[in-house]
């Protein structure tokens, strides 16, 4: 074995003592200028006796190393020639070395700040486990609903809304958007950010998990096939606040979870046992895409309602202001809402009851649903005048549909595809019959769907192998042929504006082929990039921004929980839904109000929310829900009622 050097000995020590940090380095220095200091005072102590004392030549030799002022007090070569030394050695050792270092450190520590290393010290605020697609509308929708995040600061007594952010990589990049952003712009201050993944049981204590009034986990965005899903990494969030809840023995905190399979929702149950209202994504996109299919039009509701582009929303009010009213009494003095119906409690959870009859009483404990533009116009307004009663009948059964069949293009692949057809396979009075083009192997697409619970062969699906960019290809499937045809966004590409890009080419292209026929089916189109939706300008498709839709379900229901419920039952085979009816079946004048049309509708034990024109207005908005009461609809050919009603398969009011 060879022998060490010296010299090697020594730089592996000095090595080992840099690398551990600023402190450390400066004890290096220090040594280093006490030697420089040591030695230059040797070589001045014979001089003519100028120095006394050896710790005189010392602190003479210090101070030229430290101040170069100095030099020019020295007389004799010799002197002058080590003065020299001392100083340009000053220059590197103690000046240049000392700045680097401090430098060095101080930046260390500043750019620490910025990635968001440093444990917050907040209660009672908002927390969002991951920055995705998602993440930027949410907080914009949290942020601007004033409303339901006044009630909610009340709730718990505090005076400003702090929102906590988790990302991957905590960056002025991510300010940047967020100030960007049309609904956060100077608001981004609230915002704060911290660096780490959810499943990191740290990073959750460095955004206060154990002290938050919510917390929300979006699901991310994860390469098809890999064995870590958005689904895992909600499931292990979960059991990490769980067990830093055990260890702290504190209380846990509300949670809004997105689950991307709905088969794992036992497991979400499991996992965590405080408070937690979960989102099924996938399952909630598919429900609104068929109804779309059965209602076509419907999609603009729903970018009404639920994605946050203005107009109505839906809001859930505490029945104890107004115990002891009947709807009808509550309806008259709302008259810039619409009430939908009523939560009661059930079982521990809640029975929904939507175009409930009129003369239903709330109790104290129930929750009220309206639609409404604003917050404020769910409560009681003395300036405002009240409108007459209205008399709604049971709804029974309702008007059931007509059997329909239904043949749908669904061109790409995506996660959502298999809980698409099984939301088809529960409608018993339609036929669908489903047609998949993807460049995703046939076999592997028919395992996915016949894996997922509720299909049991009660739709007919046949898989081609195609590219639906080729446009000889997507000839020879021969669009024009069905009833509806479905875009849908590939969650194989690296980004959603890649999905997006290749989506809106494939509708272009869709556009040709279908403009050389006289047929026209129905064509939705799912986006993931709520930008990108005015890039189609004047577009004759439908669209659906998954993203929106989804984060604004969630910020809503972390605002107010109930909603979840609401939505589920709206939304779900069997349920209330909204619908598209023809005047014509109605026994209406040429000139009826708003409050006519719901007076009529009411006999028949429906809800009236508006008017879908036949014609766009110069925004390019057909919809036309909650008008006001006293103004005339003035409706024409082609006009269709938006209405709430239970269908023919409606099933009684069950726990949710």
């Amino acid at each position: 074995m060879l022998p060490f050097r010296i010299v090697d000995r020594v730089k592996f020590l000095v090595e080992r003592q840099l690398v551990k940090g600023a402190g450390f380095q400066l004890l290096v220095v220090a040594a280093f200028i006490a030697i420089i200091s040591l030695v230059g005072g040797i070589l001045v102590v014979p001089l003519d006796g100028d120095f006394d004392h050896i710790g005189n030549a010392i602190w003479w030799a210090f101070l030229r190393l430290t101040d170069p002022g100095y030099l020019g007090d020295d007389v004799g070569a010799w002197q002058r020639f080590v003065s020299t030394l001392l100083t340009v050695s000053g220059y590197v050792v103690f000046m240049g070395t000392l700045v680097a270092i401090l430098t060095r450190w101080l930046i260390a520590r500043m750019d620490e700040l910025e990635r968001g290393l440093t444990p917050v010290t907040l209660k009672n605020h908002i927390v969002v486990l991951g920055w995705t697609s998602q993440t930027l509308p949410l907080l914009s929708e949290l942020l601007g609903s004033t409303g339901r995040m006044r009630r909610f600061l009340e709730k718990h007594d505090v005076s400003r809304l702090n929102l906590v952010v988790l990302a991957e990589e905590a960056s002025a990049e991510q300010v940047h958007e967020l100030r960007m952003e049309p609904g956060i712009g100077s608001r981004a201050r609230q915002v704060i950010l911290r660096s780490g993944l959810a499943i990191q049981p740290d990073a959750l204590h460095r955004v206060a998990c154990l002290d938050a009034a919510a917390v929300i986990v979006p699901s991310s965005a994860h390469e098809a096939g890999s064995l870590v899903t958005s689904d895992v990494e909600t499931v292990k969030a979960l059991l990490s606040i769980a067990a830093q809840a055990r260890h702290y023995q504190s209380p846990l905190p509300f949670v809004v979870a997105e689950l991307q399979d709905v088969r794992k929702l036992p497991v979400i149950e499991r996992a965590y046992p405080g408070s937690v209202e979960v989102v099924a994504g996938d399952v909630t996109i598919s429900r609104l895409m068929v109804q779309n299919i059965l209602h076509p039009g419907l999609s603009e509701v729903y970018n009404e309602l639920l994605a946050g582009e203005g107009g109505n929303e839906l809001y859930v009010r505490s029945g104890e202001p107004v115990a002891g009213m009947t709807l009808a009494e509550l309806a008259a003095q709302r008259p810039d809402a619409v009430v939908l119906g009523l939560l009661q409690p059930a079982g521990g959870g809640w029975g929904v009851h939507l175009a409930a009859p009129s003369d239903t009483r709330i109790e104290a404990v129930d929750r009220v649903v309206f639609m409404a533009r604003a917050y404020d116009d769910t409560e009681a307004d003395s300036h405002k005048s009240a409108l007459p009663e209205i008399r709604r009948s049971p709804a029974g059964r309702g008007r059931r549909p007509a059997p329909s069949r239904h043949r749908v293009l669904v061109l790409g692949w995506n996660r959502r595809v298999p809980s698409l057809v099984s939301e088809m396979a529960s409608y018993g009075h339609s036929d669908f019959e489903v047609d998949v083009v993807s460049v995703v192997p046939a076999g592997e697409r028919e395992r996915a769907i016949s894996r997922y619970p509720g299909v049991d062969g009660g739709v007919s699906c046949r898989h081609l192998e195609a590219d639906y960019m080729v446009e000889e290809e997507l000839r020879q499937v021969a669009p024009a042929g069905y009833d509806a045809i479905l875009l849908v966004s590939s969650d194989r590409l690296a980004s959603g504006e890649e999905a997006d890009a290749r989506a809106m080419v494939g509708y272009l292209q869709l556009e040709d082929l279908l403009s050389e026929g006289p047929r026209r089916p129905q064509l939705i189109m799912e986006l993931s990039d709520p930008d990108n939706r005015q890039l189609l300008y004047g577009h004759q498709s439908e669209m659906m921004i998954s993203s929106m839709i989804l984060s604004h379900v969630l910020a809503q229901v972390a605002l107010r929980r109930e909603l979840r419920v609401v939505l589920d039952d709206l939304f779900t085979v069997g349920g209330p839904e909204i619908q598209f009816r023809d005047p014509a079946n109605y026994p209406l004048p040429a000139s009826a109000d708003f409050l006519l049309l719901e007076k009529t509708l009411a006999a028949e034990g429906e809800v009236a929310l508006g008017v879908y024109r036949a014609e766009a207005d110069e925004r390019g908005h057909r919809l036309q829900l909650n008008p006001p009461r006293r103004d005339y609809l003035e409706l024409k050919p082609g006009d269709r009622l938006v209405v709430l009603a239970l269908t023919g398969e409606g099933r009684e009011a069950g726990v949710i």
